[in-house]
């Protein structure tokens, strides 16, 4: 999906299709988690995910760094 960015004050902005935001559970306002990977040329927007009873979050945010630092090979493996 091709989309324009456009300047709101200071910042600038990517809107997104209100279905996209009502199947997210999304409205103004909400958070959203933002990543940036500078080689690949890539921006990802996501919902942020519900923390899991009973997973400690140092932990959480491993498997998180080790995922994304271990993407490319584990794509390869899922395929």
């Amino acid at each position: 999906m091709i989309r324009k960015i456009f300047r709101a004050g200071n910042s600038m902005v990517v809107a997104l299709p209100k279905e996209m935001l009502d199947a997210l559970h999304l409205a103004e306002g909400s958070s959203v988690s933002v990543e940036f990977d500078a080689d690949r040329r890539n921006i990802a927007i996501a919902a942020p995910t519900q923390e899991v009873e009973g997973v400690d979050a140092g932990f959480a945010r491993q498997v998180a760094e080790f995922i994304e630092e271990y993407r490319p090979a584990l794509d390869a493996l899922a395929k």
